[in-house]
């Protein structure tokens, strides 16, 4: 059994669209697009770097396999880099993409049934970045085994967002929790079953 974790940039108001530059994703006319870049510091590199350590693959929605598939490949000294090109990738999309930056493996049809019977196989752990679409199709099959989320001291109140109206309330258990020299909160959690709700009301 796979595990999969989503490793998401996000703002404190929840927005995770484009943190890396303007190019990345202006859709919806979002115009803030390269707010994580200056917040970086050594220990988010290191915290990054430890993410990359042990073998991986990545499940990635198409725009985001398009995103790092015309960056990746020409960055080879970049941090990550090397893991990110060796890992095999599961492309999720309806329409029949050519998948040049390899090893790549197109997951077609029923994308939830698909990813699921990905997680059945023997291999490594499956690693979500960006695919902010591909978020909300895995948040609602509970497909989710870990959250990895960077969150920027910043408010945008715009643009996508990791957890969207409708998404199926949930416990989280937090297992490990970091703050960067800038800010960033950087908190990895699990599923932790149904809310469990209570009052403070008086008898």
């Amino acid at each position: 059994m796979r595990k999969l974790m989503v490793n998401t940039f996000l703002t404190l108001d929840g927005v995770m669209q484009a943190p890396g530059g303007p190019e990345e994703d202006d859709s919806g006319g979002f115009a803030l697009g390269g707010w994580s870049v200056n917040y970086w510091d050594d220990m988010m590199g290191e915290v990054m770097g430890d993410a990359m350590s042990a073998p991986f693959d990545l499940l990635l929605g198409r725009k985001t396999y398009d995103i790092f598939a015309a960056y990746w490949p020409h960055a080879t000294e970049e941090l990550g880099a090397k893991p990110l090109n060796d890992a095999t990738k599961y492309v999720v999309s309806r329409s029949h993409p050519a998948l040049e930056w390899g090893p790549s493996v197109l997951i077609e049809g029923d994308g939830a049934k698909g990813i699921a019977a990905l997680k059945k196989e023997d291999g490594p752990d499956l690693q979500v970045h960006g695919s902010a679409d591909l978020i909300q199709t895995l948040l609602g099959h509970n497909l989710v085994d870990q959250y990895r989320l960077w969150v920027f001291p910043l408010v945008i109140g715009s643009g996508k967002r990791l957890f969207s109206d409708g998404t199926i309330p949930s416990g989280l258990k937090l297992v490990d929790n970091k703050v960067s020299t800038t800010g960033v909160v950087i908190g990895t959690y699990e599923p932790a079953g149904e809310i469990v709700t209570g009052s403070f009301a008086l008898d």
